[in-house]
């Protein structure tokens, strides 16, 4: 019996007729959701906290290419209907000046185009992409704000808890750790800012916990336990940095808390982090392949 096999990368149709709507709508794509797409490109490459999206769009890109075609179905309706709520949206949002919800309106429109052109089928293949796409839009300054304070007081109090237990003296105020000396006279201050309250990594963690999931674990069960498990693991991770910044503090020299050297603590905590991501997933990926055969789309 002859089988049909779907094509590997996508492929644009080489027919004048098919590819013109195509150009056509990508043009108007372009024209209407140009400005959010140009401030989300220049705080991808000048914000730290949204550096990411500079690794996370352009593989999105690519794994969407690399997954192909399903044959299309196309949705007009859904999808026409779809498209109206996003210009709406992003039109809204341009008069409020509010950047969040018009670069969800960005990809609201791109998969309104999706269900128009292709169908759900297709949408459904695309999950992983189109959730990196997603990932890779910041988080809301208020919504920021909002969840750093406590990060920041919980990393706090586990690091000057992890600190007493090493026998380092060291009195808490907040997010101020404050290192003393045998007479218990201060010695120095360390301050849990903002940036090493542990959301910057939080939010790395959690892209890389949808894209390694989505790569190589199979049931939507293991890849919502790796994305929770990314959680604890940052917070906790980040709060050994702050214990091993204060350490270092106190018995070795106290300019190990600035500069590169606290930098580098900071590089080495996250692929730490990753590594357990990385080990979780190798174990749920075995006990997967010893249950029963691959699906044959994941």
């Amino acid at each position: 019996m002859a089988t049909t096999s779907l094509p590997g990368p996508a492929s644009l149709p080489r027919d004048p007729r098919r590819l013109a709507p195509l150009l056509l709508t990508a043009a108007l794509f372009l024209l209407l959701f140009s400005k959010p797409l140009l401030l989300l490109a220049s705080d991808w490459w000048n914000d730290p906290d949204a550096g990411h999206g500079l690794l996370l769009a352009p593989l999105a890109l690519w794994l969407g290419w690399k997954r192909g075609l399903v044959p299309a179905r196309p949705q007009w309706a859904l999808g026409l209907g779809l498209l109206i709520v996003a210009v709406l949206v992003r039109y809204l949002s341009g008069l409020a000046a509010e950047l969040f919800t018009m670069r969800g309106s960005m990809v609201l429109a791109a998969l309104a185009l999706v269900l128009c052109f292709r169908g759900w089928r297709q949408a459904l293949h695309w999950w992983l992409p189109i959730v990196l796409i997603a990932l890779s839009i910041p988080i809301p300054d208020v919504l920021t704000t909002s969840l750093a304070l406590p990060l920041q007081l919980r990393a706090s109090r586990w690091g000057a808890a992890m600190l007493e237990v090493r026998h380092v003296p060291v009195t808490l105020s907040g997010n101020i750790i404050r290192l003393l000396d045998p007479a218990g006279q201060p010695l120095r201050d360390l301050f849990v800012t903002e940036a090493c309250s542990g959301l910057r990594s939080l939010t790395a963690l959690l892209s890389l916990g949808v894209l390694v999931g989505g790569l190589w674990l199979r049931h939507p069960v293991s890849r919502l336990l790796l994305v929770a498990l990314a959680i604890p693991v940052a917070m906790v991770v980040n709060a050994i940095r702050v214990f091993l910044t204060g350490y270092l503090v106190y018995w070795v020299d106290p300019k190990l808390g600035d500069g590169f050297m606290h930098l580098s603590e900071g590089w080495l905590m996250f692929v730490i982090a990753f590594l357990i991501l990385g080990a979780f997933t190798w174990v749920v990926a075995a006990i997967e392949a010893r249950t029963g055969p691959r699906a044959a789309d994941a």
